[in-house]
């Protein structure tokens, strides 16, 4: 019944094929050189062959592969445009779909999991799968009681897919690195590993999206579907329609994209606060925009799937968080420093000049500095070439710096969540989000005399 495993050899093969390319790919580009043609448009020409290569084998392979090709894919923006122009297609379509697994298949493992007479539980099941993503598919059906749900299948071996994948990718994460300035590929590739069993768990997932659609239920902005069954290898949530966030960034109007942008900026910084969970996986195949509600301040609302992979936060975002963007915007350098040390950004045998730390974080937060941001690929490259630049002053002291494990998945859905904003090209009033759902930043909210208090109970759950 195992589709993958049986596949395991090939899926290797076109994984082992990567790191081979890139080899020959360089010897050509050493060879152009020698007949005197300029490096950079050279190194120009192998990175692009190189990228079109490696997200045309992600985009044929599911597991891992695809897992990790849709995270790169969010940071599609911080590329050159001459290199991310060819390949963003292939980007949009590892957002949204994956080579789908055989009838048979999906047949067995619905009998397996819902028993012989599964069909029973459905008035209507359509065959062809409606979306296919990294560990599973999406079937469109109607549920016993009329209504309309999607039936998430988990492939057979998938989790073997998945580890099998992301371990050959990181043995040379050092060659993708490049494809992706300001991006550090490993630390990725080893986190995506480390969450491999819960986002397996369907049960997990279905404890997550419950408790979104109990919170949003009625909610003017964000709509989440609400669970209706699940069992291993099966989840049966309620259907949603909408347009995808993909059609938003490749056709939106401008409105479509600031209300996408802004709703988004939302759903980032309510999440945890509303419901101690921070969803994790931001890539644009999650999000639909719907038509409004009456009550709603736009047209549109935001819809939200998958959450397989969540952050689970029971005080909400760390309250350090917003308290350094804060102090940061106000220019408080030895303060700002010394919260990160304390946090452990800053290991205790390495002294920084705060201020450098000051001038190193002020681009990074510019979006909250002003009423209303308007993102672009523009800003994102140039974020990514000041950080990727080993000449630059904010490389070298980002070299320094250090993300502790506690922030670490918070990191890269901020991260994640920016790459998309930039894609949207959205104007959103960050700052009103911030200071609306993010604890320590307004002051007005988060008193400063709580801080320490909060940092000691912090320090005494970890320990």
């Amino acid at each position: 019944m195992s589709d993958l495993p049986r596949k395991a050899v090939t899926r290797t093969a076109k994984l082992a094929a990567l790191p081979l390319g890139f080899a020959g790919r360089a010897t050509w580009g050493l060879g152009k050189r020698i007949v005197g043609e300029s490096a950079e448009l050279v190194g120009r020409e192998v990175q692009q062959r190189t990228a079109e290569q490696l997200f045309k084998v992600l985009g044929e392979l599911k597991g891992g592969a695809m897992k990790f090709g849709q995270a790169l894919s969010v940071f599609e923006s911080a590329l050159p445009e001459e290199i991310a122009g060819p390949y963003r297609a292939a980007l949009t379509k590892l957002q949204e779909a994956a080579p789908p697994m055989p009838t048979r298949t999906v047949h067995a493992v619905l009998e397996e999991r819902l028993g012989e007479d599964w069909r029973e539980l459905f008035l209507e099941f359509e065959e062809k799968p409606s979306a296919a993503a990294s560990i599973g598919q999406v079937h469109r059906a109607v549920w016993s009681d009329g209504r309309e749900v999607a039936v998430k299948v988990q492939y057979p071996g998938a989790g073997e897919a998945l580890l099998s994948d992301l371990n050959q990718l990181g043995r040379f994460a050092r060659l993708l690195g490049p494809l992706v300035p300001g991006i550090d590929v490993k630390p990725l590739i080893t986190e995506l590993r480390d969450r491999v069993s819960e986002e397996l768990d369907y049960g997990l997932e279905a404890q997550a999206q419950r408790a979104h659609a109990e919170e949003f239920m009625d909610d003017p902005d964000v709509v989440v579907p609400d669970v209706v069954h699940q069992c291993d290898q099966v989840l049966i949530t309620e259907w949603m329609d909408g347009v995808p966030l993909s059609e938003v960034i490749s056709d939106g109007t401008q409105e479509q994209r600031d209300r996408a942008g802004q709703l988004l900026a939302r759903f980032l910084f309510s999440g945890p606060a509303r419901t101690g969970l921070l969803h994790a996986d931001p890539h644009p195949g999650n999000f639909r925009l719907l038509p409004g509600c009456p009550d709603g301040e736009g047209d549109w609302r935001l819809g939200v799937l998958d959450f397989g992979t969540v952050d689970r936060l029971p005080g909400g975002l760390p309250t350090p968080i917003g308290t350094s963007l804060r102090m940061t915007l106000d220019g408080e350098a030895e303060a700002v420093y010394e919260l990160l040390c304390t946090e452990g950004f800053v290991k205790e045998s390495i002294e920084l000049d705060p201020d450098a730390v000051l001038d190193y974080l002020l681009p990074i937060i510019e979006p909250a500095q002003a009423e209303e941001f308007t993102f672009t690929r523009g800003w994102m490259r140039s974020q990514a070439a000041r950080i990727g630049d080993p000449r630059s002053p904010a490389y070298q002291l980002a070299k320094q710096l250090n993300l502790p494990p506690a922030y670490l998945l918070i990191h890269r859905v901020t991260l994640s969540t920016i790459g998309v904003l930039c894609q949207l090209g959205a104007t959103v009033r960050l700052r009103e989000e911030l200071e609306e759902w993010l604890p320590g930043f307004d002051p007005e909210k988060r008193p400063e005399e709580n801080l320490e208090e909060d940092l000691e109970e912090e320090s005494a759950a970890e320990a």
